[in-house]
């Protein structure tokens, strides 16, 4: 199978069968390459269905995971989207087929060193990069419709809250280190209003509003 078809093949067998349903959603994940976002060693897999290591012990997500928090966030299009943990680039890619704006947040530099020449290769020209402490956010750029968080937190943050617009949503992994319910948080009359949807598992969330590194 070429790169497409498998590509074709994870949408229909992963994605569609298990409920996704945002056309825009499933587009998107039709046309982002997932495997120029892997590592090299892995490439062979990646369009399986499961993470895979992208080295500096983190994660890129299971192409099911990475749809379902896409949908959960409601782009429309218009959107200004927060991404904590850039990671590969490649849920950044997706947000960036989605939103009119995004700005993704990553802890370690080489990784986020990596995602932006991908990125800027394959000529997104709506993504906003900053190296630092995800768990700050970026207030100055804010406030936004849309916050994803890529790695699992201790709590919901309230500081990430105050960054939501009215009727903003945000979804976040929350739980221990090692296991997570995904939640969605919606911004009403200034109170953030909690949905408990899955049950999940992502690498913790460093830093001084979430978990100390080891």
């Amino acid at each position: 199978m070429t790169w497409n078809e498998k590509r074709q093949h994870m949408v229909d067998s992963q994605l569609v069968k298990r409920g996704i349903k945002d056309n825009r959603v499933i587009q998107s994940m039709r046309k982002v390459p997932r495997h120029d976002f892997v590592p090299d060693p892995l490439r062979k897999c990646a369009y399986d269905d499961c993470p895979l290591s992208i080295g500096k012990g983190q994660t890129i997500s299971q192409p099911y995971m990475v749809a379902f928090m896409t949908e959960c966030l409601r782009l429309r299009g218009d959107e200004r989207v927060l991404e904590i943990g850039t990671g590969s680039g490649y849920q950044t890619a997706i947000l960036a087929e989605l939103a009119e704006e995004v700005y993704t947040i990553e802890r370690i530099p080489e990784l986020s060193e990596r995602a932006q020449g991908l990125l800027d290769e394959a000529g997104y020209g709506n993504i906003f990069f900053k190296v630092g402490d995800g768990t700050y956010g970026w207030p100055e750029r804010g406030p936004f419709e849309g916050i994803i968080v890529t790695a699992g937190a201790p709590n919901i943050s309230s500081v990430l809250g105050e960054q939501l617009n009215e009727e903003g949503r945000m979804v976040v992994p929350v739980g221990t280190r090692h296991s997570q319910s995904l939640y969605r948080i919606t911004k009403r009359k200034g109170q953030l209003m909690e949905e408990n949807l899955i049950l999940c598992i992502f690498v913790p969330l460093i830093g001084e509003y979430a978990w100390e590194e080891n």
